[in-house]
């Protein structure tokens, strides 16, 4: 049994670490797995391009896809990815999203989304990739468009399709930011704003939302600013850190090539994923 599925990238407009709800926006960057599954037990994970990375994360969700139709099976996996690894662009809560996808496509069984999103939550906390179990990030990689999460509550608010602009510019530092050791404490300083950007997210303001977003972790972190002021400069509709970084992305129409080349070395452009899952 052979099953396979496939997951988007997302950028965030508000991060729901400081408030516990968050918003984001899907990308058209692909995460792809393979699971096949057949009699025995244990799960074989193989990362294309991705060696050396954590293989927690998706040997939980072949388990736990399982587990939820009380089934015991060997699986080999097979994951491979353009989304870049620890930079805030959702790579877990993608890999995630595919790996289940294709558990279920080869057991030939569905789960539906917000069951699905509330599962990978539940895993990334699990597996200690996520502070809130990223609810938002999963939505937007999965259904595509902008999503509004109740992380904490596990709620899907609402999702929308995107009207802002047809690209987005993203900015791919080498380094990574890990999870583990986030300064919580000095995120938690800034809820009352990040909740006012919520609101202002909510109104559909989403480039205002989003830089009054990043302004709040940029402090709370200590990333500098220069990407996003960069890119607004060059004409970017909106601009700030995704996730909890390092990566900029901003929001761009008609002005693609100005803003990458504002924005500098390690810029790429892609679309905004706006449809459902495959």
């Amino acid at each position: 049994m052979i099953g396979r599925g496939q997951a988007r990238g997302a950028l965030t407009i508000i991060n729901a670490i400081a408030a516990g709800k968050g918003c984001a926006v899907g990308v058209d960057l692909s995460t792809w797995a393979e699971v096949e599954l057949s009699s025995g037990h244990g799960t074989e994970v193989h990362l294309d391009g991705l060696e050396g990375e954590p293989t927690e994360l998706v040997e939980m969700c072949v388990s736990s896809v399982l587990e939820r139709f009380s089934l015991k099976r060997k699986a080999v996996l097979r994951v491979r990815s353009q989304i870049p690894v620890s930079r805030g662009l959702k790579s877990s809560s993608a890999a995630a999203n595919a790996v289940m996808l294709a558990t279920l496509d080869a057991l030939d069984q569905k789960m539906g989304a917000v069951d699905i999103l509330r599962l990978n939550a539940e895993i990334s906390m699990r597996a200690g990739v996520s502070v809130t179990g990223a609810m938002d990030d999963a939505a937007a990689s999965l259904l595509g468009g902008v999503v509004f999460t109740d992380n904490l509550a596990r709620v899907l608010l609402k999702r929308e399709v995107w009207t802002v602009c047809p690209h987005a510019v993203i900015n791919v530092p080498e380094r990574m930011i890990r999870k583990a050791g986030l300064p919580r404490d000095r995120i938690a300083l800034y809820r009352p704003v990040v909740e006012t950007a919520f609101q202002m997210a909510w109104e559909g303001r989403y480039a205002d939302a989003m830089c009054l977003n990043s302004l709040c972790y940029g402090a709370a972190l200590g990333l500098d600013q220069e990407l996003p002021i960069k890119a607004m400069m060059a004409g970017a509709l909106g601009a700030g850190i995704s996730g909890t970084g390092p990566a900029v992305a901003a929001l761009v129409k008609g002005n693609e090539k100005e803003v990458a080349a504002a924005m500098g070395p390690g810029s790429i452009t892609v679309e905004i994923f706006q449809g459902g899952t495959e």
